[in-house]
């Protein structure tokens, strides 16, 4: 796919067929996200990628909106160094929704459909991940292939209008 229609054609899935996502595009998805930009190179970011179905529909329990989990193929954790600055927090937060959305791009171009997630009970997702006491696993990835209708261009997206939320020069 070229990279314009598989931005048009990313959208949220939280309804996955049974199929399996091969490990090397799970890798490649990863990839994605290790090769995206983080403020200073800092790469304060841990990836987990989980495929067994006991642990994703464990981890589907994390927060109120994980439920699309349970039914995915994978998922990939991402996970920070626990602080408290708030400018690294901050940062941290950025650069992990530039390694989101890398990821979404890369499965997207794969005809693979993805979901993203928060993390409320960190306590439980550290224990099902074996993630250490001092990160915090800030947001979850489901991955699988739509169960509704495989990715394409979306012609007309539901989105504000375009000229209500770009501006040239000023306000």
């Amino acid at each position: 796919m070229e990279t314009w229609d598989a931005i048009r054609s990313r959208r949220n899935v939280r309804s996955y067929r049974t199929d399996t996502v091969p490990a090397a595009d799970l890798d490649r998805i990863a990839e994605a996200a290790w090769r995206a930009p983080s403020a200073s190179n800092r790469q304060h970011w841990d990836f987990i990628i989980v495929t067994d179905p006991d642990r994703l529909r464990a981890l589907s329990a994390v927060w109120r909106g994980a439920g699309h989990i349970a039914g995915a193929a994978a998922a990939i954790a991402l996970a920070v160094p626990q602080t408290d600055d708030d400018r690294t927090r901050l940062l941290d937060y950025y650069d992990l929704g530039q390694a989101t959305y890398a990821m979404t791009l890369a499965a997207a171009d794969l005809g693979i459909g993805t979901g993203h997630s928060s993390v409320g009970d960190q306590d439980k997702a550290r224990e099902i991940l074996g993630v250490p006491a001092d990160r915090y696993v800030a947001y979850m990835i489901g991955i699988g292939y739509p169960a509704d209708r495989p990715l394409k261009p979306i012609v007309k997206p539901n989105r504000l209008p375009f000229d209500e939320v770009v501006r040239r020069g000023h306000w």
